[in-house]
């Protein structure tokens, strides 16, 4: 396993709770829309075994062409050790990022795209559109639907309705009105319907979906192969 150490350059504040960290991209390293890595702090491989409290599992919300490697998180005044040392972080301070994956490669099978999120979600979702929008082939339509309680929306330059590039973008701040329009949208039978945010965030969306009639393999959630049973055999 490579373990690549690289350097924040860049510390973005998207809302008073968000941050974006921009790290360095190290030689040969690659990924694609749809991404997570391994991202780690100093000292996570000092002992014998990995510390896991100094290890978390994040989406990349960026694209190789913008030259960073971006990690999009929310940072509350009462957070975990990892996060509490996250924030005290500074530009120039180096990370670790290991074993990069995507669950979530654009489908391109000439169908519309569906994007439900929540809160912090969008990140995952950022690259996702930003690919569509360089490359639309094979995509009939993306629909962009993210709840945030807060009302403090992230990305909204990037994720605006743009009716000539087939995509429309949707906020709500309560889930009444999120799981409607969720209903609202899986009148496409044959959609496909990506899903992030926390495991009970996904539970009741592959609820509300199967319920309208929406199968299994149109679900995408950003899980291993080995973990999708677990959110789908509950429902059987």
């Amino acid at each position: 396993m490579q373990i690549y150490w690289t350097k924040i350059n860049k510390i973005i504040e998207e809302t008073p709770e968000v941050k974006t960290y921009l790290l360095d991209c190290p030689k040969d390293f690659t990924w694609e829309e749809g991404s997570h890595t391994h991202f780690a702090l100093k000292g996570f491989n000092a002992g014998d075994k990995p510390n896991r409290s100094l290890i978390r599992h994040m989406s990349i919300s960026s694209l190789p062409h913008e030259n960073a490697i971006a990690i999009t998180t929310r940072i509350r005044e009462q957070c975990s050790e990892f996060k509490s040392i996250l924030r005290n972080l500074e530009v120039g301070n180096e990370v670790a990022i290991f074993k990069t994956h995507s669950n979530l490669p654009l489908n391109r099978e000439g169908k519309n795209v569906y994007l439900l999120s929540s809160g912090v979600g969008l990140a995952t979702f950022r690259p996702i559109v930003l690919e569509y929008f360089e490359r639309a082939d094979n995509v009939n339509h993306i629909h962009s639907l993210n709840i945030d309680s807060s009302k403090a929306f992230l990305f909204t330059n990037i994720f605006k309705s743009a009716p000539d590039k087939k995509f429309t973008a949707q906020f709500v701040d309560n889930r009444k009105d999120y799981y409607e329009e969720v209903k609202n949208l899986a009148a496409d039978k044959d959609g496909h319907f990506y899903v992030v945010g926390s495991d009970d965030f996904l539970v009741q969306n592959i609820e509300v979906l199967r319920e309208q009639g929406i199968k299994p393999e149109q679900i995408m959630l950003d899980k291993r192969e080995n973990e999708l049973s677990k959110f789908f055999n509950q429902l059987n």
